[in-house]
């Protein structure tokens, strides 16, 4: 029986998800996972939280199944919902969007950026611009598009990327800089002088701009900038953004894409071949949600700022050196002075050193750059307290050992 081919092995590739032999292998995530099921450690390696969102967000969903709001929505999404990310993208940046033109509605951030390399993407002569670390599904998803990637690193322990190594990524050849601010997997935020440095090089090589804004509203005493709102950016820029990170409703992948309506109307080309539509009873939720008050979106950040805090100190007196996130749910930390010598195997045997899983940051890295980041590991710090401060304890253990 034939295993993987075609498109779905470059994109496997892409992720690392081949074996040596070229069959396809399960990701770290799926590893860590079953890890912490078996031995009951706690899991903070991938990044989900273990509390619900608002009431009044899960009530309208739970009003809207009752009241049969079960079949396919429109293929841009209900109507009220586009008004509302028009309305949030006007109430917190002062962009201006035509509801109708200039957003769609996608099953979560990963399919509006699936949608969006495959929509914008000629051929394998298009190059992609990203930095990295990168969420794994970027390398999947330009590999899947047919086209090259190039990477920027980001180096400890600020992960801010170098503008000189910036601009001798960016070509002619470049067809998408692909930006995720705040950053996961290290929890950078991007300084301005980097926001500017991107709109400028998309102007000079005449590529488009795609955003990942997912963590937009989880910033800690930094503004979020989305790059659109900068000079000159906004005709050549798609906004990625979704529900999930915001509001705890990571399983409704609700997400959505905005910008100029050619750009807009190139991703709904291929994002109706895809799922489609999805998550109708969500819809209206979601809209609930982007109308809550301002100070529903702060308490949010301060109360992540302070679960960080709780991590950051754990991880400290365990002997780790720590990184200061300045957004996203999570917290990369330095095992060397642990004694480690690979992440991966370190996390592997931390379960049950420990009882705390954890991701190695090599699994967001190209294999040219992974003795880069060999003893850097992320923890997630979108968990309850008493859980963060549970695993604080249990890592303790190993400034002990």
């Amino acid at each position: 029986m034939r295993g993987i081919s075609g498109a779905w092995r470059r994109a496997a590739a892409g992720a690392g998800l081949l074996s040596p032999e070229g069959d396809a292998a399960p990701t770290i995530f799926a590893e860590m996972s079953a890890l912490a099921a078996q031995t009951g450690a706690i899991n903070l390696g991938q990044g989900y939280p273990d509390e619900d969102g608002p009431a009044v967000v899960l009530e309208v969903a739970r009003e809207a199944i009752a009241n049969g709001v079960n079949q396919y929505p429109p293929g841009r999404g209900i109507p009220d919902l586009l008004h509302a990310i028009a309305e949030h993208q006007q109430r917190f940046y002062g962009m201006h969007l035509d509801p109708g033109r200039d957003v769609i509605v996608t099953a979560g951030a990963t399919e509006a950026l699936a949608a969006t390399l495959l929509g914008l993407i000629d051929g394998p002569e298009d190059e992609v611009v990203v930095f990295e670390p990168y969420y794994d599904s970027y390398a999947a998803c330009i590999a899947l598009a047919g086209a090259t990637m190039r990477t920027v690193p980001l180096r400890w322990p600020d992960f801010q990327p170098d503008l000189e190594q910036l601009a001798a990524a960016v070509s002619d050849r470049t067809r998408i800089i692909l930006v995720n601010d705040p950053h996961n997997p290290t929890g950078a935020v991007f300084a301005r002088e980097v926001l500017d440095e991107i709109v400028r090089l998309a102007h000079q090589h005449d590529a488009v701009i795609v955003t990942d804004e997912v963590y937009e509203h989880l910033t800690f005493g930094v503004p979020h900038v989305p790059i659109a709102t900068l000079p000159g950016a906004w005709a050549r820029t798609l906004t990625i953004s979704s529900a999930g990170k915001t509001f705890s409703t990571t399983g409704w992948k609700i997400g959505w894409v905005s910008g100029p309506a050619d750009l807009v109307t190139a991703v709904l080309t291929v994002k109706q071949f895809l799922t489609y539509v999805n998550g109708s009873p969500f819809q209206p939720a979601i809209a609930t949600g982007l109308r809550l008050g301002r100070g529903f979106f702060d308490g949010i950040a301060t109360t992540l700022q302070g679960k960080r805090d709780v991590l950051v100190a754990g991880l400290g007196s365990a002997g780790f050196d720590v990184s200061i996130p300045q957004g996203s749910y999570f917290v990369v930390a330095d095992a060397a002075g642990l004694g480690a010598t690979d992440a991966a195997e370190f996390c592997r045997a931390l379960p049950a050193r420990a009882g705390v899983v954890a991701i190695p940051l090599t699994a967001f890295v190209t294999p040219e750059r992974r003795a880069e980041y060999a003893t850097l590991v992320r923890f997630a710090a979108c968990k309850r307290v008493e859980v963060l401060e549970d695993a604080a304890s249990r890592l303790s253990v190993l400034r002990a050992g």
